[in-house]
């Protein structure tokens, strides 16, 4: 290379890197500031799997075949007859058949005996004759073959009554209770919300919970005046004792259970039964008007001690999750029922809907973080029993003091470990009406959490969340336990007039597209709760229920 060629690359590589410190000034000068993420919602919608949940649940639904499997299939389940331990079986083998992992029974109580009635037969003989609607009470004794009697009238509200009657009773059937007063229906006895009604439910009542009133010195004076008055109609040689329907009309009738029969060390007393109200009017009007009224009774009914076994059995069955399979999330309804009908809204329609969240869940393949449990109740007809004993085994359990008396306060909660690894309990048990909402148990912090969730189902008439509680079902023995726990808001459709209870809850009452309706819509919210990074807020319990940590022990002073 010629030394004048040389010179003149020199010259132009310095050039060159004269430039270069000018260059990033230019470069920064001309690209924008790189622009903040946006924080993560951790309570978003994940739409992509809300489509799937729908499009499964909403056109292949099972839920009919839950239902009818628990009510035409089995029958009445009261809590341990024979046809609640044939339901627990059939439930678990659904469960296992739809690949839940961990499907097991699990004991709560003990409770007591079981109980069915395979004859009820009541009629007039004189002074006409007259086929008329009754059942037996649950846990009442039978009569041992037809029997004939005199019906006398009483009506008994105190201990002080009893004298009107004593030696007036001896082998007659007795119709005991006031006629209440039958106005005709003007208005249709099935219906929905509108949004009237709906914007009325959310309005907080400020009387407070409508059965603050039933305190536990109230059910303690009405316990024991029940087994006076069942004592006294014993004593006196009564045939038998028959209650008017304490609601519903029309043939509808309402019936229970006799008292704490099921106890095993329990008075039965004399056979216990329930009338219509229309029939029981009619007679208790001739027996007033002095006419001499005969009826003919024959009550079959058979007691089960399940060889010794006292307890109550849940069935329980589980997803399992990924990352935070530790935590739960859990979905409930009640398998028990009363022994009048099928048990269709109550709570057939429940446990239905849970079984086929779980399915719908099971089939388009979710992968929740969380574990997503599903139990069906006993024991609840009879206080929740089956729910508090699971609660109580699990999360948190009172001490029981046994000087306590009916109207002391109960002993702060003992709260166990697990009682941090349940995030959310949903219920299911107001009937056979579509979803509408969220009962929130006056825990405010789930609700903006819960508007988001209720968005993809505005279209399916979910729109409203209500701040008070329901006192009603199983999820209280949660809530009571500082769990997040919520019942869904359902339409009434005919459940407190028609159904609950009574002799006309069956399969024709359950409202398919409405089961297909709510079982989408838990699946959809047990999914969400699964899936969040936190667990539901909690509304915090209050102080008189949180035992107080104790002091810790100073430390021993160092021997020198």
């Amino acid at each position: 290379m010629k030394p004048t060629r040389f010179a003149s690359l020199l010259a132009l590589i310095a050039i060159v890197f004269s430039l270069i410190p000018a260059l990033p000034a230019q470069t920064s000068k001309a690209r924008p500031a790189p622009a903040a993420v946006p924080a993560k919602d951790p309570d978003a919608v994940d739409l992509e799997m809300i489509s799937v949940i729908r499009r499964e649940g909403l056109k292949n639904s099972k839920v009919m075949d839950w239902i009818s499997g628990l009510t035409d299939g089995i029958g009445p389940r009261l809590t341990n007859s024979p046809n609640q331990k044939r339901a627990n079986q059939w439930v678990k083998e659904q469960l296992e058949k739809m690949g839940l992992e961990n499907v097991h029974f699990e004991a709560w109580g003990p409770f007591g005996r079981g109980w069915s009635y395979e004859v009820s037969h009541l009629r007039m003989v004189s002074p006409d004759t007259s086929e008329l609607i009754a059942l037996p009470k649950a846990w009442s004794s039978g009569t041992n073959g037809a029997v004939r009697g005199k019906v006398v009238h009483t009506i008994i509200k105190t201990k002080d009554d009893f004298e009107k009657y004593r030696g007036k009773l001896k082998g007659a059937i007795v119709l005991n209770g006031e006629m209440r007063a039958l106005k005709p229906w003007t208005e249709a006895k099935s219906e929905r919300y509108d949004e009237k009604s709906l914007q009325e439910l959310t309005q907080y009542p400020m009387d407070g919970d409508r059965y603050a009133f039933y305190t536990p010195q109230l059910r303690a004076q009405l316990a024991a005046m029940a087994r006076a008055t069942g004592k006294f109609f014993e004593e006196e040689g009564a045939l038998a004792v028959i209650d008017p329907s304490r609601t519903f009309d029309g043939g509808t009738i309402a019936v229970q259970g006799n008292g704490f029969a099921y106890k095993k060390d329990e008075p039965v007393g004399v056979p216990a039964l329930v009338m219509s109200i229309e029939q029981f009017g009619r007679i208790t009007r001739l027996v007033d008007a002095k006419k001499d009224v005969e009826l003919e009774l024959d009550v079959k009914t058979t007691f089960y001690d399940n060889n010794g076994d006292m307890f109550g059995y849940n069935v329980v069955g589980e997803i399992p999750g990924t990352d935070l399979k530790d935590e739960v999330v859990v979905l409930g309804g009640h398998l028990d029922s009363w022994h009048g009908a099928t048990g269709a809204t109550d709570d057939a329609a429940g446990v239905g809907a849970v079984m086929e969240a779980m399915r719908i869940l099971k089939a388009v393949g979710a992968k929740p973080r969380r574990t997503v449990r599903v139990i069906a109740w006993t024991g609840e007809e009879q206080g929740l029993f089956g729910s508090r004993g699971y609660v109580a085994e699990h999360y948190a359990e009172r001490p029981k003091d046994p000087n306590a008396k009916p109207d002391d306060k109960p002993l702060p909660w003992d709260l166990k470990p697990d009682w941090a690894k349940i995030s959310v309990y949903f219920n299911l048990d107001n009937g056979t009406g579509k979803i509408r909402g969220v009962f929130l148990q006056d825990n405010l912090t789930v609700a903006p959490i819960f508007e988001k969730w209720m968005a993809p189902f505005k279209d399916l008439g979910m729109t409203t969340l209500v701040a008070r509680g329901d006192p009603g079902s199983d999820h209280v023995s949660f809530d009571d336990a500082g769990i997040p726990a919520f019942q869904f808001v359902q339409d009434d459709i005919e459940y407190d007039t028609r159904t609950h209870h009574t002799n006309m809850d069956t399969l024709e009452r359950v409202q398919k597209d409405d089961m297909i309706q709510a079982s989408t819509i838990i699946a959809a919210f047990a999914y969400q709760a699964a899936m969040r990074d936190e667990r539901m807020p909690r509304r915090p319990l209050p102080p008189q229920d949180v035992a107080p940590k104790p002091e810790p022990k100073p430390a021993e002073a160092k021997k020198k």
